[in-house]
């Protein structure tokens, strides 16, 4: 929630104007959750295919289509909503973003899902029929959005890894405490030299991929505008990671690791989602890999 907050305003903070900061920004401080409206049914990992429109009306915008998979969408008093501009005709160049405030009229809650993990987090599908929104919303220029996208996405990345490190580390912490604890054959189930290499392994992946967090969060406060690929490096072996240690956390527990007794159970299935939002592992790795052709 905390995390979607401040992506969700983020570009309002770099990319707002004086006006809209002064309008906007005090309505979080007083505790306004927040929104990030990107991802539609045809629109997922490849975010430029949506469909949204965005038409000027005289001093308003009509804003028309669907999102789905939006976190906190149900709920959200200030959504950070991506469409493109009915007068520009280039697909990608016609990105543009607005703020939509909670109580817009034509803006509903399709229905908030039923998820298999991070279950305590509101996941909604939204639909805009014919929304009115005050042209004042618009951040930067029509077309404008996709450079506001990127930046956004390259932010919320590393966030996406501390997320799932987070979870990472809460599986293996509870791994070694039962596996310290539990017996088997007289001896504890720690003291077996093959669940000794499965704790090392785990232990070796989780801190060298921790410090490459620290490093790419280095870039973000130094002010650096081109990392892109880190991010994409950073995402992608994060949560993988995540669900290699959640899946062993959840083994090393044995039966007890399928039951809800366990918090093991719910970290494996929290885990998952890391591998898809933000772009799934597979555009990460085409991301990736695309970096190395030489122009």
């Amino acid at each position: 929630i905390w995390a979607t907050n401040f992506h969700a305003m983020k570009p309002l903070v770099d990319w707002g104007n004086e006006e809209q900061k002064k309008r906007l920004l005090p309505k979080l401080a007083e505790g306004a959750l927040a929104s990030l409206v990107i991802t539609e049914p045809s629109a997922g990992s490849d975010a430029t295919g949506m469909k949204t429109s965005f038409t000027p009306d005289g001093d308003s915008i009509i804003v028309n289509g669907s999102k789905t998979f939006i976190t906190n969408g149900a709920h959200a008093d200030l959504l950070l909503v991506f469409g493109k501009w009915s007068e520009i005709a280039d697909s990608k160049l016609s990105i543009s973003v607005l703020i939509m405030e909670k109580g817009t009229s034509g803006l509903k809650v399709v229905r908030e899902e039923d998820k298999m993990g991070l279950r305590a987090s509101s996941t909604a599908t939204l639909a805009f029929d014919n929304c009115r929104v005050p042209r004042a919303n618009l951040l930067c220029n029509p077309g404008d959005g996709l450079k506001i996208l990127l930046a956004s996405l390259n932010k919320s990345r590393p966030s996406v890894a501390a997320h799932a490190l987070g979870i990472a580390r809460g599986a293996f912490e509870d791994a070694v405490n039962y596996i310290n604890e539990r017996k088997q054959s007289g001896r504890k189930i720690a003291e077996f030299q093959g669940i000794q290499f499965m704790l090392a392994d785990m232990a070796g992946e989780l801190v060298l991929t921790e410090s490459w967090l620290w490093q790419v969060a280095r870039m973000v406060d130094e002010g650096a505008t081109d990392f892109g690929v880190e991010s994409s490096v950073l995402k992608m072996r994060a949560s993988d990671v995540a669900m290699r240690i959640t899946t062993d956390a959840v083994q090393l527990h044995g039966g007890y690791g399928y039951i809800k007794d366990f918090r093991a159970e719910r970290l494996m299935r929290d885990a998952k989602i890391t591998q898809i939002w933000e772009g799934t592992n597979q555009i990460h790795r085409q991301l990736i890999g695309r970096s190395f052709l030489r122009r």
